[in-house]
């Protein structure tokens, strides 16, 4: 393993500038590129990708790589906003991964996407451990942007539970994701339970799909990853949401991956000063939760949760 420094997070108001560190494995060609927390809250996506960094040195100590891997993770990107606890960039409140591909003459979420950017590109396999727009609970899952540039079903070498492909629209444009597979770059998007905290079991989930991935491909020798599950294949827009029409506290009976039957009932939205049930929330279908928010206050018609058919 070799660390190093990438780029520096410089600039900032009342900071020394923050480093954002590299670890390479292998000495081979850049074949995968993983990218863990942009964001301020990606807890998860970090602690995720730390986790990697971890087996990848074990594996490559005990002579696991290939000779034509290499392989780079960079854990976190997104420091200074996660040391002020805010999920986008503090000073402007703009999403660094809206920003891609950057220009190192724009304003400074531009200049970070560049930087990030410049890092990741000529990679054969990228892998964003990436968190939705909404905050909620995941079913683990790969996701992939229909753009046309790659094979989507390479994403069933991950073994996870689910593949999810979604038609890209135009403000996904700006997106690592997106921009990774125009500059040539096999693109994957990995999502795990959580977000802004810390689940053990899913970030392990996660990481063995990526030592699945890589000894799949050839890149890595190693016998005791998990084989991993069949994997269904789902379109983004079949999915079933479900919206609550009353404001007020949610209180959840179910969360991701849970079977569920038609007309049960999976949420209940209460009265914030009287706890009485303003809205109680029935599956429409027989399914599985696949996406669960987990706010604890709602505004009428947000997406509650995401159901599998």
């Amino acid at each position: 393993m070799r660390k190093e420094t990438l780029f520096t997070i410089d600039a900032l108001p009342y900071r020394q500038p923050i480093p954002v560190y590299g670890y390479f494995f292998g000495t081979g060609a850049r074949t995968l590129a993983v990218m863990g927390a942009i964001r301020g809250d990606e807890f998860q996506q970090m602690y995720t990708a730390a986790r990697l960094v971890k087996r990848l040195s074990e594996i490559e100590s005990r002579g696991g790589l290939s000779e034509e891997c290499g392989i780079l993770v960079i854990p976190c990107a997104g420091q200074f906003s996660m040391n002020v606890s805010h999920r986008f960039w503090p000073l402007d409140n703009t999403d660094i991964n809206r920003m891609f591909p950057g220009y190192e003459a724009g304003e400074t979420t531009q200049r970070l996407a560049a930087r990030i950017f410049d890092a990741l590109k000529g990679y054969h396999w990228g892998i964003h451990l990436t968190s939705l727009y909404l905050p909620g609970d995941f079913a683990p899952h790969i996701r992939v942007m229909d753009t046309g540039l790659q094979k989507n079903d390479n994403g069933l070498d991950f073994g996870l539970p689910y593949l999810v492909i979604r038609a890209p629209h135009p403000y996904d444009t700006t997106t690592l994701n997106y921009n990774w597979q125009v500059w040539e770059t096999n693109t994957f998007s990995l999502y795990t339970r959580a977000t802004d905290s810390i689940d053990e079991k899913s970030a392990g989930e996660a990481v063995d799909s990526v030592l699945r991935f890589l000894a799949r491909r050839g890149m890595i020798r190693e016998n005791d990853i998990p084989p991993g599950l069949p994997t269904q294949k789902l379109d983004e827009k079949d999915l079933v949401t479900i919206h609550n029409k009353a404001a007020g506290i949610l209180l959840r009976r179910h969360g991701p991956a849970d079977r569920i039957a038609r007309d049960e009932t999976i949420a209940w939205i209460i009265d914030p000063y009287t706890s009485e049930i303003r809205e109680e929330i029935r599956a429409p279908l027989d399914g599985v939760i696949f996406f669960a928010r987990h706010a604890q206050i709602l505004p009428s018609h947000t997406v509650v949760f995401r159901i599998i058919s």
